[in-house]
């Protein structure tokens, strides 16, 4: 059993940087977030940094036209069936043995920034350490066939989405592990995606598929004594990570909180079992407000989110015990001073809060 006290209040990264150049990326995570650090993706150094096409490499059906450079599904070919039987034969020697040595084939070869990571692991051995894949349902729902069609919809294409995923948040279990065996990963889901679920661009899909594809690679990740995790920016319907089992919720807080106070029968029983709620109170979507924004008012914003709650009846012990303080989303899109100033206030707020209500 992880034990996490040491979470409380403690403070998270989501996902990107802005910067250009690697070693100023990582001094913001060595500053920021040395109790649980992170590693960034950086775009605007490498387009393959790129929140998708990052977790792409050795995915069966997957392939890159060599003249044009364009990328597509293909699932006729005589190169598929050969890559998707060694694919599943791969997934289950992973499965069993974390440590095999196929593992390494499922590597993020295209981040800079992991063997950084991996190094900062080694050098200060936190206790926590923080990797990410993107989402099944927001992966399978942007890459599409030769025709068009998306991959969602074909259950093969959407098998080996799930488990690629499954694959490439194993790896970073096993290297985390490896720089540090005490460190306990937690894997995010990026799954920006599950905000659309109702709306008229999925109508036919069903919150109950979309749970089962996340629970999948929550419960693999679990079973890998990591936590798993999950972020999306914007409002959305909280039942499905709950039901999906994943230990923590990342959301927009800034913006959102009023909407996930809606589930909070679910939310009490979840943060009951010890699941956490990480508070993305450092508005990274609305630069014009992080500009003029300080740690006063960020203060206020969390006290106000968590208000939501109370007057639902949980109790603010429970929630406070169970909360973590992190970005709304990446901090990709800014520039790179203000993601720094995202980045800052983050670990400002975290050890304010830590001061005021775990004296």
């Amino acid at each position: 059993m992880t034990d996490t006290s040491k979470l409380i209040l403690g403070c998270l990264a989501i996902g990107s940087l802005p910067h250009t150049n690697l070693e100023d990326a990582m001094e913001v995570v060595k500053t920021n977030f040395n109790n649980i650090p992170f590693w960034p993706q950086l775009s605007k150094i490498s387009k393959n940094e790129d929140m998708i096409f990052q977790f792409l490499e050795n995915m069966p059906s997957f392939f890159v036209d060599e003249k044009s450079g364009k990328s597509y599904l293909e699932t006729e070919s005589d190169k598929f069936f050969e890559d998707m039987e060694q694919f599943f034969c791969d997934y289950e020697e992973i499965i069993t043995d974390i440590n095999s040595d196929i593992t390494d084939k499922y590597a993020i070869n295209s981040s800079l920034a992991f063997p950084e990571f991996i190094k900062i692991i080694e050098n200060t051995k936190p206790n926590f350490a923080k990797g990410q894949i993107v989402g099944p349902f927001t992966l399978s729902t942007t890459l599409v066939d030769k025709m068009g069609k998306c991959a969602f919809y074909d259950e093969t294409l959407k098998e080996i989405i799930i488990k690629t995923l499954s694959l490439k948040a194993l790896w970073q279990i096993k290297k985390i592990k490896e720089a540090n065996l005490s460190t306990v990963p937690i894997i995010f889901i990026d799954e920006p995606s599950i905000s659309q679920l109702g709306t008229s661009a999925y109508i036919t899909i069903s919150n109950e598929e979309v749970t089962e594809m996340i629970k999948e690679i929550s419960d693999l990740i679990k079973e890998n004594g990591a936590m798993s995790a999950i972020h999306c920016c914007g409002k959305c319907d909280w039942n499905v990570p709950v039901n999906a089992g994943v230990d923590i919720i990342n959301f927009d807080a800034y913006t959102f909180s009023q909407n996930l106070s809606l589930f909070s029968k679910n939310i009490e029983s979840y943060l009951i079992q010890g699941r956490k709620i990480a508070w993305g109170v450092v508005p990274t979507l609305r630069p014009e407000i992080l500009e003029k924004t300080d740690l006063n008012e960020m203060v206020l914003v969390f006290e106000k989110a968590v208000k939501y709650l109370t007057k639902k009846g949980i109790d603010e012990k429970i929630i406070i015990e169970n909360s973590l303080i992190t970005p709304s989303c990446g901090a990709g899109g800014l520039s790179e001073a203000m993601a720094e100033k995202a980045m800052v206030l983050t670990k400002q707020l975290s050890e304010t809060l830590k001061e005021r209500y775990l004296i």
